[in-house]
């Protein structure tokens, strides 16, 4: 197996980019004027984003190996360490992952007007928790922040939900949580007392929450099915998979849009299976890749065909990003560079398509009062910048060449057919189901005649939004012309993460 080598920081740049939104959280609640809560979140996110982008500068992509690693202990007694670090898997998702959050607080602007504080810090929380699961190399603390996310969504889903079940939506999203929490902890736990029994040293000395040490201590083949099948498990909740996925279009459609833009748009659950369940468990993961491409397939076929079913532009797109999500398990239960690859690029792609659809969503939501398709029609007459953009990110949604959805999709396809050719056929048939059920949906909110007054008076996009916007729709491009950018930085991490598997 080969060694996942370490390059220490010489600048703290990954704890000054966690640090920076706590920080704009202190300052939020030490500024008395309400009004301002949204400029010190904006500026915290766009200071975050420039470390992010020093961050990807200061990449080397050609090593295959953890950098910017900081180290210092955080619980001696029992060897847990606050241990951060990047690889080519998780360096992009910084910089779109800030970006994402951006565009929400833009979005936010103007439809938040009660407890701005509050809401603001909520969100600054929740960048800084997921930008730490991006980053953790302990086990325990890449636990700590994957439970932190709980907090500020339940919270922003329950407070400042539009839907009459925002409550329960909260409590549904939080309970499937922690339940999926349950299966990660207990795998990390076997995994450090596995260290401790393989290393002959006694407990707690030997126990071990380093993910290189930990990708280095061999498995017991009984003990690492096991491992594998409680991290396949806690990960599909949140990813989601079929049959786990019933919180997304709850909160979905009586959550907020916004929040539901960052739910949709980072696959947390998927970017779990690739960093822990399949390096920590590679025989298993090989054994049981059928489990794997099945639940992948399900998921594609049943996401197009529910989203076929619906009437409500968000319950379409959360449908919507069932299916996608199953295409790119299915990528990444194909154990080829093209797989791996493929996926990677379609998980950053959904953080500025399927998040940006959603934002655009809750434009369109802000001005009329609904998504449901009966309330709207003709939206593209009073609205058309709205309609333009809503237009080119469903288009790179099913692959469009020239955006960056056709050379994500043209790698995870002909990977699954090289692997699961039948899967591959599924794959191509969800994708001609998907194609058609979001152009039916789209003529049918944006075209036609105008059946609303709050669709014939509405505005289109303000500057703020514009913005967002353009430039969603410039990273959607500039990947799509060149999909190199991301290819280079995925394909040493990825030919190493292929190492690692038996048959490599």
């Amino acid at each position: 197996m080969a060694d996942q080598s370490l390059t220490t920081a010489t600048m703290p740049l990954l704890s000054l980019m966690l640090l920076t939104p706590v920080a704009g959280v202190l300052l939020i609640w030490l500024v008395p004027d309400p009004g301002k809560a949204r400029r010190i979140a904006l500026g915290s996110v766009l200071l975050g984003l420039v470390v992010t982008l020093m961050v990807v500068a200061g990449f080397d992509p050609s090593d295959g190996g953890f950098q910017l690693v900081e180290r210092y202990d955080w619980i001696p007694t029992l060897n847990i360490q606050y241990l951060v670090g990047v690889d080519g898997i998780s360096v992009l998702f910084l910089p779109l992952t800030v970006l994402l959050f951006v565009g929400v607080i833009l979005a936010s602007w103007t439809s938040v007007r009660r407890m701005q504080h509050l809401y603001f810090s909520l969100l600054l929380m929740l960048a800084s928790a997921t930008l730490g699961i991006f980053c953790a190399l302990d086990t325990v603390l890449f636990f700590l922040f994957w439970e932190l996310t709980l907090i500020p969504i339940y919270f922003l889903v329950s407070l400042w939900g539009v839907g009459p079940n925002r409550r329960y939506a909260a409590v549904k999203y939080t309970l499937f949580m922690l339940a999926g929490g349950v299966p990660l902890l207990f795998a990390f736990l076997v995994l450090a007392f596995n260290h401790a029994a393989q290393t002959g040293t006694g407990i707690p000395a030997g126990l071990s929450f380093d993910y290189p040490s930990l990708l280095r201590t061999p498995l017991p083949h009984t003990l690492e099915m096991w491992v594998f099948l409680l991290l396949l498990l806690g990960f599909a909740v949140k990813t989601p998979l079929f049959p786990l996925h019933t919180w997304l279009p709850v909160v979905a459609t009586d959550g907020p849009v916004n929040v539901a833009a960052l739910m949709t748009g980072l696959k947390l659950g998927v970017y779990g299976l690739i960093r822990f369940a399949v390096p920590l468990a590679p025989g298993a993961a090989i054994e049981l890749h059928w489990l794997l491409a099945g639940l992948g397939v399900i998921g594609i076929l049943y996401g197009a065909l529910a989203a076929v079913a619906q009437t409500n532009l968000r319950r379409m797109l959360a449908f919507s990003s069932v299916s996608h999500v199953g295409l790119v398990v299915l990528g990444v239960a194909s154990f080829d560079l093209q797989g791996i690859q493929g996926a990677l690029f379609q998980l950053l792609n959904f953080t500025v398509i399927a998040g940006g659809l959603f934002l655009l969503t809750g434009f369109l939501h802000y001005r009329t009062g609904t998504t449901e398709l009966v309330g709207l029609g003709g939206a593209a007459r009073t609205m058309p910048l709205l309609a333009s953009f809503f237009l080119l990110l469903g288009l790179a949604s099913m692959g469009l060449p020239g955006t960056s959805g056709f050379p994500a999709e043209l790698l995870l396809v002909f990977s699954a057919l090289d692997t699961h050719t039948g899967a591959g056929l599924a794959a191509l048939f969800a994708m001609v189901v998907g194609a058609g059920y979001f152009l039916g949906l789209y003529r049918k909110a944006f075209f036609g005649p105008v059946r609303t007054i709050y669709v014939e008076l509405a505005l289109d996009l303000r500057g703020r939004e514009l913005l967002v916007a353009i430039l969603l729709a410039l990273v959607v491009l500039a990947l799509g012309l060149y999909p190199q950018a991301v290819l280079d930085f995925t394909q040493t991490a990825g030919q190493a993460w292929i190492f690692r598997l038996p048959s490599g």
